[in-house]
């Protein structure tokens, strides 16, 4: 529209794919990953996800979803995965050739947790073969040259790792600081701390 090349609208034209009724999984269902399920919900997707520990029966209910044990198993039926889970030691390339080859080949994967959960060269070259159908990114494990590549690909969508920007989400971290810092100065335990079994 912008370049003035839009020539008007035809039966065929920019098809999309509607998001109703397709299988989201969901890997990492903490918090975000709920607020994902929440959202995905209302759209009719059916929620699927895959986490450390299953979930207590009242959150899946909540969210009609279903618990996988086995991560493979999970992301060879999803028609898009939702990547939620935190970087740490065992999640570092999680998302690595061998998964991305049990997707299906239209599959969408979104990442919008850390880039080093998935292993950006293997996905680069599961684009660039139609191996799976595309990728959402915010976060990226690679430099300038990874970045560049991802870039030249028609099936790859990216932004600038701006998923909190938001002026209400960007006040709310900087209360979140301030609250830890006051907590541990008055002695006590921090709220959000980070602890050695969670990494």
């Amino acid at each position: 529209m912008e370049r003035g090349k839009w020539e008007g609208w035809s039966p065929s034209a920019m098809l999309g794919g509607r998001i109703g009724g397709r299988k989201l999984g969901i890997l990492g269902m903490g918090r975000i990953g709920q607020a994902v399920a929440r959202r995905a919900k209302a759209f009719g997707m059916e929620v699927h996800y895959h986490n450390r520990r299953r979930l207590h029966a009242g959150i899946e209910e909540r969210f009609e979803a279903t618990y996988w044990e086995s991560l493979d198993q999970m992301l060879a039926r999803m028609d898009v995965v939702s990547i939620n889970c935190p970087h740490t030691p065992a999640t570092y390339h999680l998302v690595n050739a061998r998964r991305l080859k049990l997707m299906k080949p239209d599959a969408v994967i979104v990442n919008t947790s850390r880039g080093e959960v998935i292993d950006e060269a293997a996905l680069a070259l599961a684009l660039k073969a139609n191996e799976i159908g595309g990728a959402g990114l915010d976060v990226y494990e690679g430099g300038d040259e990874m970045a560049a590549e991802l870039r030249s690909l028609g099936n790859v969508v990216m932004l600038p790792h701006m998923g909190s920007a938001t002026m209400e989400c960007r006040i709310e971290m900087g209360e979140k600081v301030m609250l830890n810092i006051r907590t541990f100065e008055d002695g006590h335990k921090p709220p959000d701390r980070v602890l050695p079994e969670m990494l």
